[in-house]
């Protein structure tokens, strides 16, 4: 074999590689008998550093539907698991998981100025909108 690896099954586990790997992604065998172990050289680690100023943020409270009149209501996270009422239609509720979270909302850790965000964001990495800084969106 002259050259780079033109693709096709790894000799040792027989997985479909594509052309120019150096590497099987499934075994990690050498895919070109012209190189040794030595003549790879593994470059060392650098993380980028965007990925290193990442600040984490939690939920300071979260957006609710009034159980009574479906209004959307903005209830700290101090109050969960106390009994709370609507200031639309004054129905009192339990604050409790068991209320669907429509979204939450936290300062930014940059540049303080508050996000609202929808749960399935929780877990994310995200930028602020204000200041485009990156922003780990940690669960209570």
């Amino acid at each position: 074999m002259t050259g780079a690896w033109p693709g096709g099954p790894c000799p040792q586990c027989g997985d479909d590689m594509p052309p120019r790997v150096v590497h099987c992604r499934n075994c990690r065998a050498l895919l070109n008998d012209e190189l040794t172990e030595d003549s790879v050289e593994i470059p060392t680690f650098n993380p980028l550093p965007e990925i290193d100023v990442i600040a984490a943020a939690s939920p300071k409270g979260h957006y609710v539907l009034c159980p009574g009149c479906q209004e959307e209501l903005r209830i700290h996270r101090k109050y969960k698991g106390m009994k709370v009422q609507c200031k639309h239609c004054n129905h009192l509720f339990n604050y409790s998981a068991a209320i669907e979270t429509k979204a939450f909302y936290t300062p930014c850790p940059h540049c303080s100025e508050e996000l609202r965000a929808a749960p399935k964001y929780m877990g994310h990495k995200v930028a602020c909108k204000h200041c485009n800084g990156h922003i780990q969106l940690m669960p209570e």
